[in-house]
């Protein structure tokens, strides 16, 4: 039985490492060894991912995306390109911080723009969506709109993208129908 995954010729991947069935990895990608990502997962050209880095199935990372050590990636979540995930909140070159790595944890469903910075030890709510160019530098809530620098909740999203608008705690998403509830919990579906 062959490889049920594929990786380009010119990728460097270190053993050993855990690739889920349907995967594919692109162009110029390293993965580090100790690296989980699951099925069904696009991987762009020039991506690094590293040891301690899990991702669920089914993500798509867009080209140059560096995901470094403790982050880690729920199912569905799209990376847009040149996105970066940090790991020290503090680096210094001259004083080794690996021990201080902070997790940072991307839920179900999440969107993230392109050239947007995650600064590390923050959860991505599930169904959010991190605008392009943003700087995350707090937890973001679920279905939250988020964007500028640093990032602010502006809105919320349905499952599907499209904006969903509160009135008495309720919304309706126009482009699909789905039903949202909103109260001192969060927004959740209905």
């Amino acid at each position: 039985m062959g490889k049920e995954y594929f990786i380009h010729p010119t990728a460097v991947v270190d053993e050993p490492m855990e690739i889920g069935e349907g995967t594919k990895i692109w162009h110029f990608t390293h993965i580090m060894s100790g690296a989980t990502i699951r099925e069904g997962c696009i991987i762009g050209q020039n991506v690094f991912i590293g040891s301690g880095a899990r991702l669920g199935n089914n993500i798509k990372v867009q080209n140059n995306v560096s995901i470094y050590d403790g982050v880690i990636i729920e199912d569905d979540v799209f990376c847009g390109p040149s996105m970066v995930f940090t790991n020290v909140f503090n680096p210094r070159s001259f004083i080794s911080r690996k021990k201080e790595f902070r997790k940072t944890l991307v839920k179900k469903g999440a969107t993230i723009g392109a050239n947007v910075t995650i600064i590390c030890g923050n959860t991505i709510g599930q169904y959010a969506f991190i605008g392009a160019g943003s700087v995350v530098t707090k937890d973001v809530p679920d279905y939250a709109l988020v964007y500028g620098n640093p990032g602010k909740v502006k809105g919320w999203v349905c499952q599907c993208a499209g904006e969903i608008t509160f009135r008495s705690g309720k919304a309706v998403c126009k482009a699909c129908g789905k039903r949202y509830k909103k109260d001192r919990a969060g927004v959740r579906l209905v």
